[in-house]
């Protein structure tokens, strides 16, 4: 082989394993910016998550006080005293030893 050849071959080597860096680079580069912007996304969807648990937790909480207060109402509903009061009340009923007074009206 000649000389000219040679050098010839070489520089198309090198051009090739230039390209080939180039490529390399470009890949990289393209994979780079792709997880990048996953990335951002995902920490946009965890951030929207943790509001939504702190929401979530939040309605947790109330409902267990709420919760709370209806089992203390349910108990007093059940006592003698409560059933006593809404026969007062609403039925308008005395205890037999009471003696029940009613205002005279004026007029």
């Amino acid at each position: 082989m000649r000389n000219g050849a040679k050098s010839r071959r070489k520089r198309k080597d090198k051009w090739g394993n230039r390209m080939a860096i180039i490529g390399i680079t470009l890949v990289v580069g393209s994979l780079a910016v792709v997880v990048n912007i996953r990335s951002a996304t995902l920490r946009e969807k965890a951030q929207e998550y943790e509001a939504r648990y702190d929401s979530l937790q939040a309605q947790y909480d109330q409902e267990l006080e709420r919760s709370a207060k209806l089992e203390e109402e349910r108990v007093y509903v059940q006592t003698k005293q409560y059933i006593e009061k809404i026969a007062k009340e609403k039925l308008g009923m005395v205890k037999e030893d009471e003696i029940l007074l009613k205002p005279s009206n004026p007029q």
